[in-house]
């Protein structure tokens, strides 16, 4: 019995040894994402700035004007719970090398190349969102030594700190799955860079990551505690043990760690299969 075997014809020979083949051929593929990388070093070196960017400008900048309810007489209150905001909002960042490397690799032809070769035919989107998460991974690490500089702590249990990070890499691996959906549905990579994060600005902002939700009229309060950053930074902020200024009766703001698992979750489950349809339609066309 032969490993590989043709499909119909002109679609090339594919990967026949099941589910293992395909998490090695994924794991080959996300090895060659994060050798190509490793080879470009200035793209890490922007993909670390702009987060440390924010952190500087909303801490010292922001900071001092912005006054967090029940915690006025905690100078670095403020930092407290920007921190979990600023980590969800790199990992909803994640939409963007995630769009724009598949779309470069579909611009470039590289998805025509690997058709020819017998591996799994998931194999290709899988290892581009392996390899971003390693890279989410990295960023968050940065991000939190960062946040350690202007004051914010860990002041809640090991297993929280570690179930925080758990949920905020869920959230990255829902959010590429939305990216290179994007990815593979627009012509070239610099639109793809667009369409990645034009839309993401008015969905973070429209949260309670870097202002209370007090704060906003009613409607727009009501839909910043139903949006998923929201509770994600909730859910963050409470494993943490940070501050948490959220008065509100909405379910997500009062069950934020479930509603986060339960947002992350949805995100997947719609948008992986759009992902893999997309990616199949374009390797056949």
């Amino acid at each position: 019995m032969t490993t590989t075997e043709l499909t119909r014809a002109g679609e090339g020979p594919v990967s026949s040894g099941g589910l293992g083949q395909a998490f090695r051929d994924t794991m080959s593929i996300a090895w060659r994402n994060i050798r190509g990388g490793l080879r470009v070093p200035d793209t890490h070196i922007y993909m670390f700035i702009q987060p440390i960017m924010f952190v500087l400008l909303f801490a010292y900048v922001f900071g001092g004007a912005i006054q967090v309810p029940g915690f006025e007489s905690d100078p670095l209150a403020y930092r407290k719970i920007l921190m979990s905001g600023i980590f969800v909002q790199t990992m909803a960042f994640a939409v963007a090398p995630a769009s724009v490397g598949l779309s470069d690799d579909m611009h470039k032809g590289l998805i025509d190349r690997f058709r020819s070769l017998p591996m799994a035919r998931s194999a290709v989107i899988g290892g581009r969102v392996v390899s971003d998460l390693a890279n989410q991974f990295a960023v968050l690490i940065i991000m939190m030594l960062c946040g350690l500089i202007v004051g914010w702590r860990v002041e809640g249990s090991a297993l929280g700190f570690f179930g925080a990070v758990g949920l905020l890499l869920l959230f990255a691996f829902a959010m590429l799955w939305v990216g290179a959906f994007i990815g593979l549905s627009v012509g070239n990579p610099q639109v793809a860079a667009s369409a990645g994060l034009i839309w993401l600005f008015p969905v973070i902002f429209l949260s309670n990551a870097f202002v209370p939700p007090q704060t906003m009229p009613a409607v727009v309060r009501t839909i910043a505690e139903w949006n998923p950053v929201s509770a994600i930074v909730a859910a963050c902020r409470d494993l943490f043990g940070n501050p948490n200024p959220i008065a509100s009766d909405a379910w997500p703001m009062q069950n934020p760690v479930l509603a986060a698992v339960l947002w992350c979750l949805l995100i997947t489950a719609v948008f992986a299969p759009l992902a893999i349809n997309k990616y199949k339609k374009a390797a056949t066309k």
